[in-house]
């Protein structure tokens, strides 16, 4: 493979408004779950399944993607997944009931899991190395504005309009994006014949699949489920069989080998950690503004819109900067933001201000803007050319998974404080009815029952209480998880361009 003389700057924007919906129909079912639940009469647990689902379906389907991009031209893999995801699209718009519902979640994320690995290979292969920060820049632009938006867009939809408005919506612009393609995509990248290993993709499926789905399942079922415990143990073993079988093998599913290369192993670490850190945010935030401070779910968006913008706005800059001074001094700071402020999530009151919660929740965006690029970049950097779809399918399975883990992780420790808080605080309440009846019977006053509202008021008041001492406690967990991968940033070192295409790998 080798770098284009002049970037096909037209082909990447019809990739990008691709990636941009897919992306952005990732995030648009979870604030619209309720109407879902209540119009086609399914309990919660049922309709979590269309954010659920989506998931899985992408979690097995991406570790296939580098076989997919190595075998298929990239013109041909781009109007098969955007014909799929289109497909998808209108069979939802239209779903007559929940299971033709369910299904066109699956079609669509079955075309959205080649759009990020498509998209990020191209790029890789269109622009000279030392340009290639700003590249990823842009990229990261689309990779998180659209997640970023969704909420608030999905809000304001299911606020005004129905539900199969979000569907309706992504229709033209799908379509429109897979016109151009067919329309002005070429082919930029090399293919190989490559035989599909079919044993590989039963025990990927089964093992992503299993995690994902056993960890998913987790934060509503309980560990103590036997679905819970037995797909993670399933999905665990498969998963370990699955690592040894890529070791062995000559052309392997996803090639594993290439975490010889130690930039390459440090920023997939990182960029785990730093994942579980991120989705705490966009878990822990959302529970406490609706929950706690009881605000609508569109108002709970725009409250968390500012920080979306500040990551989108910066993800270029970022981009550019890390091409001038490369990773290390970049991700030290983004990271030392992001803890700090993380930090400043522990101190939430029942009535923080607006403005407190805005302006953390900002900064703290603003400092993970300043991470995943330049660390994936650097990463992929360090691997040959040839290993570059292994590298960004290896990536994009371990931000899933590991996003489905620490989600799943920290709901549970928030749950378990909430109980053990709520019994506390009930407790103490006991003891102070207990003391106050006691000083009455002393006084010759018969102490008065409370009243079904007063109880009422006093387990609304335990309740609030509980939920925000488990939401300061999992961001105190999360400030944790933000300095581990702070400390492993100062391990980062800039990969020298000149020698990305050898087999070994140097660094300054």
């Amino acid at each position: 493979m080798s770098n284009q003389q002049k970037p096909p700057y037209g082909m990447i924007a019809i990739l990008f408004v691709g990636a941009f919906v897919s992306f952005l129909n990732n995030t648009l079912m979870n604030v619209a779950l309720p109407t879902i639940m209540t119009d086609f009469d399914v309990t919660y647990s049922q309709v979590q399944w269309l954010s659920t689902g989506y998931m899985l379906v992408s979690g097995v389907l991406i570790p296939a993607s580098a076989f997919f991009v190595v075998r298929f031209k990239n013109r041909h893999l781009f109007i098969a997944a955007m014909s799929i995801f289109t497909i998808g699209t209108i069979i939802a718009a239209a779903a007559p009931n929940f299971s033709v519902l369910i299904a066109g979640r699956m079609v669509q994320a079955a075309g959205s899991a080649a759009m990020s690995p498509l998209l990020m290979n191209v790029m890789l292969v269109s622009f000279p190395a030392e340009k290639r920060g700003s590249a990823m820049g842009i990229f990261g632009l689309v990779m998180i504005a659209a997640p970023a938006i969704g909420p608030t867009l999905s809000g304001y939809i299911v606020e005004h309009h129905s539900w199969r408005m979000l569907f309706e919506m992504i229709i033209p612009f799908a379509v429109l994006s897979l016109l151009f393609g067919i329309w002005k995509l070429k082919n930029v990248m090399d293919t190989r014949k490559v035989s599909l290993d079919y044993l590989s993709l039963v025990f990927s499926t089964i093992g992503f699949g299993g995690l994902l789905y056993g960890f998913s399942s987790a934060g509503d079922k309980g560990w103590s489920d036997p679905l819970v415990y037995g797909t993670i143990t399933i999905g665990a073993i498969a998963l370990i069989i699955f690592i040894f079988k890529q070791l062995r093998m000559e052309e392997p599913l996803l090639d594993l080998r290439i975490y010889k290369y130690p930039m390459f192993a440090l920023a997939s670490i990182i960029s785990a950690v730093v994942s579980v850190a991120m989705f705490s945010g966009m878990i822990l935030t959302p529970a406490y503004v609706q929950q706690v401070r009881g605000i609508s779910p569109f108002h709970a968006g725009l409250m968390m819109l500012p920080g979306a913008i500040v990551m989108a706005f910066m993800s270029p800059i970022t981009g550019k900067l890390f091409d001038k001074f490369g990773p290390r001094i970049l991700a030290f700071i983004g990271l030392t933001i992001t803890t700090v402020a993380t930090y400043f999530l522990t101190k939430l009151e029942v009535d923080s201000s607006y403005t407190y919660i805005i302006t953390v929740y900002t900064v703290r965006m603003f400092g993970m803007s300043m991470v995943m690029m330049p660390i994936m970049t650097n990463g992929l950097n360090s691997l040959p050319m040839l290993k570059n779809p292994h590298g960004t399918a290896i990536n994009n399975t371990v931000q899933q998974v590991s996003g489905a883990i620490g989600t799943a992780i920290l709901v549970t420790v928030m749950n378990n404080h909430i109980k053990s808080s709520a019994t506390e605080l009930a407790a103490e309440a006991k003891a102070k009815a207990v003391k106050a009846a006691k000083k009455a019977a002393e006084a010759g006053i018969t102490p008065s029952s409370p009243t079904a509202e007063q109880l009422a008021k006093l387990k609304a008041q335990i309740t609030q209480t509980a939920l925000l001492d488990g939401i300061n406690y999992t961001f105190m967990v999360a400030t944790i998880i933000s300095a581990v991968a702070l400390v492993l940033s100062i391990f980062l070192k800039r990969v020298r361009v000149q020698n990305i295409n050898k087999p070994e790998m140097e660094q300054k």
